[in-house]
């Protein structure tokens, strides 16, 4: 991985803003749990203490499912989710890679994780990010 740089990132219309300190190659995590490839989203780990909300925290709507340990965060406006918190890791955001401004974040590895047999494989994803 690079040095920390500061990255930028919103939601579709642009009401929810944020940036975070992060190295500028990151591995990417590609999830098949119901939601995720409903979405296509593409996780970035970022701990929370790195990240902070320059616009439209407040415009955010929660979303839980299932045993609700994750709280998924969703635009009001465009219905977009830029990040959310992970249940795989309570202390950080995922961000949603294609919610990063291009040309500072470039993908490092493609981590490829199972989410429907969560309880199976979440011990493979925590070794891998």
């Amino acid at each position: 991985m690079s040095n920390n740089t500061a990255h930028k990132g919103q939601c579709h219309c642009g009401a929810v803003r944020f940036t975070f300190t992060a190295p500028s190659v990151m591995n990417v995590t590609h999830c098949d749990c119901s939601i995720c490839n409903m979405t296509g989203y593409q996780h970035v780990f970022i701990p929370q203490s790195d990240l902070s909300f320059t616009a439209g925290k407040d415009t955010l709507k929660l979303y839980t499912f299932g045993t609700g340990a994750a709280k998924h965060l969703f635009c009001m406006t465009c219905g977009i989710k830029p990040l959310y918190i992970p249940r795989s890791h309570p202390d950080c955001y995922s961000v949603n890679l294609r919610c990063v401004d291009n040309g500072t974040l470039t993908p490092g590895r493609d981590i490829i994780f199972s989410g429907k047999n969560w309880e199976e494989n979440i011990g493979g994803l925590k070794q891998e990010t």
